[in-house]
This record gives structure tokens, sequence and C-alpha cells, in this order.
């Protein structure tokens, strides 16, 4: 989580939204980063998550990442959860709850649905109060 979160610190530096990913592979090893440029790229697309998996199946020419685990520092929204699952990812590890538009604890619980064919193990709160934080204090800073 430390590197997802040192990830969420440079999207605040640039002025987006402190999320920030890290995909980790089966050994423990990180073999991706991102964070959020919706703002800077004009793209509604641009979440850690998204930026993540392009980057991780581009570079592996393959779709599936089913060995991969998802470190992240807010509870990725619906679209995002719909693309961990597209994905086949094994795991998502999550930081902060986001009681607005998360899409794996708050308001829906994608990840787990039993409709869908594909589940993905959840792990919530680790880290929650500083992943939060950076949140908190972003959206404290712009409001002034």
């Amino acid at each position: 989580m430390h590197a997802a979160i040192a990830e969420a610190h440079q999207a605040a530096a640039i002025g987006e939204v402190p999320v920030g990913a890290v995909a980790v592979d089966a050994n423990g090893t990180i073999v991706a980063r991102a964070h959020n440029v919706r703002e800077i790229n004009h793209d509604p697309l641009g979440h850690a998550e998204i930026l993540l998996l392009r980057e991780l199946s581009s570079a592996r020419k393959a779709w599936r990442l089913d060995d991969i685990t998802i470190v992240v520092t807010c509870e990725p929204c619906l679209m995002c959860a719909g693309a961990l699952l597209q994905a086949r990812v094994m795991r998502v590890v999550a930081g902060s709850k986001d009681p607005k538009a998360g899409a794996c604890e708050s308001l829906y619980q994608v990840l787990s649905d039993p409709r869908l064919n594909h589940r993905i193990e959840y792990i919530p709160g680790v880290l929650r109060d500083e992943c939060g934080a950076l949140l908190s204090d972003f959206f404290k800073q712009l409001r002034k």
C-alpha cells in the first residue's frame, strides 16, 4: 500500500484526485504503477486502476490478469470494478472507502456479486486512515 500511496502523492502534485495503485504479481513483485490523470489528460477513463490494467495487459499481450493483485488507495468505482472483473484479476486490496462512488463495499459489491461469472477477493481497509486523509486533505485544499 505504501507504493500506491506514493502514486497518490504524485497525482496530488499535479492537481489530480490523489488515488494511486500498483499491480503485484504472484511473487509479490510490483509490475505496474499508476495514479489518476483524468484532469490533466481530459480523460474520463484516467483512473489509476484502468491505467494499470492497460499497461499490464499491453506488456503481457494478454487481457487475463488472473495472477495479479491490485493495491489501490481508494475503493474502486463502478467503472474500475467492472474493468477489474473483465481483466479477471485475482485480488483487490483497498485503502479508504468511497461512500459516494465505491463499487466494492460502499454502494455496490460488484467484485463478489454471485450473478457474475468471476469474483475477486476483496481486502478493504489497509492503511485506511492514511489513505482517507490523502483524499480529505486534497478536497479541503481544493475548497479553499
